[in-house]
């Protein structure tokens, strides 16, 4: 004890990396356990924590390796605490790997859409076309849509491949169709929408593109709220596609999807797969990191397939859905 070595020499010396290590993990642990507070509670709903909460996939993963970390460090009441917030993550998130195994009924009639995002305009007009002709489109919805970008798409060939088509003036979204329309854009949608009949049975495509929470979250809450609020009545035989710009775990999101309407990415298994940013201009190094572009669908649909594709000069995935349509 008087040379002082047990308090100052190297063993002691040794051992200050662990409080130091604990203390960092559980203050990083206090943004993951926030986020789920943030979730539970809805608080995202309309505020600015709408742009964390596009995050919780990945806060999801950064708990798993503090979890590891403590457990490493024998912390045990921390990483029991942490290994809690794991297993509510994955009751959020793991259902959206596992498809829920629908089966679809022989002879259903099949309907191919897609949203695609033109990025103010500036989408190439041959990618999106060839789009709809290598992957036989039925419908397909645009946001972002210029005139000049609609009169480019014509040039390109698109009339001649889906002929009907519904762009209300004051509106950068379209919709596109193969089918004749058969009845009045229905205006209790807040947004473009027609009625087409694939074999006979009516399907309502409404073409959804919401303003983004960065840039104002209570404009963003409100439209999806009142995407909600037309639904009820509506939703049977509807199928809302388009650049929702909110994420699964979206209070407004979630509160959507409660009308009755299901996600065909979710339904598929393919809940995690990222549709933006891709070649952003403000964000050119960022891979695609957020599914904020989806295909929504009532009770009178089941999923059949879905996919995510590249198109140049826009920042945002195209998805391709195929669904089929039931008698009831």
């Amino acid at each position: 004890m008087a040379d002082g070595r047990s308090e100052t020499g190297s063993p002691a010396r040794r051992r200050w990396w662990r409080p130091t290590l604990t203390t960092l993990c559980g203050l990083l642990l206090l943004g993951p356990a926030a986020l789920a507070a943030v979730r539970i509670l809805g608080l995202d709903d309309g505020t600015v924590l709408a742009l964390p909460m596009a995050g919780l996939q990945y806060a999801a993963l950064l708990t798993l390796l503090l979890t590891a970390a403590l457990a490493v460090l024998r912390r045990r009441w921390l990483a029991g605490l942490a290994a809690v917030l794991v297993g509510l993550q994955l009751w959020w998130l793991v259902p959206r790997f596992v498809p829920d195994g629908t089966e679809v009924p022989a002879g259903a009639p099949r309907l191919r859409v897609a949203t695609s995002n033109a990025y103010m305009g500036n989408i190439s007009p041959k990618a999106l076309v060839d789009l709809v002709r290598s992957q036989r489109l039925d419908a397909l919805a645009v946001e972002e849509l210029s005139g000049s970008a609609a009169d480019a798409l014509d040039a390109a060939g698109i009339r001649e491949l889906l002929p009907h088509r519904e762009l209300p003036d004051g509106t950068d979204t379209a919709i596109y169709t193969r089918l004749p329309v058969t009845a009045a854009a229905d205006p209790a949608w807040p947004t473009t929408n027609v009625t087409i009949t694939v074999d006979g049975r009516p399907v309502q495509l409404v073409a959804v593109h919401t303003y983004y929470p960065l840039g104002d979250a209570r404009k963003w809450a409100a439209g999806m709220h009142a995407l909600r609020d037309a639904v009820p009545g509506r939703n049977h035989n509807a199928v809302l596609l388009g650049d929702f710009n909110a994420t699964l775990d979206h209070a407004p999101m979630r509160s959507l999807l409660a009308t009755g309407l299901a996600d065909t990415h979710d339904e598929l298994g393919a809940g995690l797969f990222p549709t933006w940013p891709e070649h952003n201009l403000d964000l050119p190094y960022l891979p695609p990191m957020l599914q904020i572009d989806h295909v929504l669908h009532g009770p009178a649909l089941l999923p059949v397939s879905i996919e995510e594709h590249t198109l140049a000069r826009t920042d945002h995935r195209a998805v391709v859905a195929e669904l089929a349509v039931r008698d009831r």
